[in-house]
């Protein structure tokens, strides 16, 4: 990354003008790996579609208001291990798929948040990515759950709304706020 001393500069900076940070992706890929030394790994292939999470932690304040279980928007070509995230105490697996893995990890001794998946996404940002890549004649498997019968000449379906406005409530009330 041509840009990675610029970002750690700005991380560095974060920890004494910041009160709260939700990183996300490739972001929040990046600050693990500055704060804890977590590494990120290529995915045999791109993570991509719409997939079912579960609350792990059923008395975070940042999920408070969620169902047991969830759809998020995932797109992502690498990952961060959970078994290396588990292995800091600071950490804290919040939420996670069974079939795209960690969703969302909180730093205990701090207001840091780390968020792999895209609840930010509209309901055709999965769209635009696949027609993009597909125009481009860039190899692409349709994404999973989110096309009726997975037929991409099908409008998608927004499953995630209701979650992603908690989330981001959540954080501004909870960890920006108060």
């Amino acid at each position: 990354v041509a840009y990675w001393k610029e970002l750690t500069r700005i991380f560095e900076w974060s920890e004494t003008h910041v009160w709260s940070c939700f990183f996300i992706c490739w972001g929040a890929q990046a600050a693990l790996h500055h704060f804890y030394g977590i590494e990120k790994y290529d995915l045999p292939e791109k993570k991509f579609g719409v997939f079912n999470h579960k609350r792990i932690k059923k008395d975070s304040i940042l999920l408070r208001g969620f169902d047991e279980e969830f759809m998020v928007p995932v797109s992502r070509h690498t990952e961060v291990r959970k078994e290396e995230v588990e292995a800091v105490s600071d950490l804290d697996v919040l939420s996670e798929s069974d079939e795209s893995g960690l969703y969302i990890v909180r730093d205990k001794s701090t207001r840091r948040l780390y968020v792999f998946n895209h609840s930010e996404y509209e309901a055709d940002s999965l769209k635009k990515e696949y027609d993009r890549d597909v125009a481009k004649n860039v190899p692409i498997e349709v994404p999973k759950n989110y096309y009726p019968d997975d037929d991409p000449t099908q409008t998608p379906v927004l499953c995630w709304r209701a979650h992603s406005n908690l989330l981001y409530n959540n954080w501004l009330n909870y960890y920006v706020y108060q």
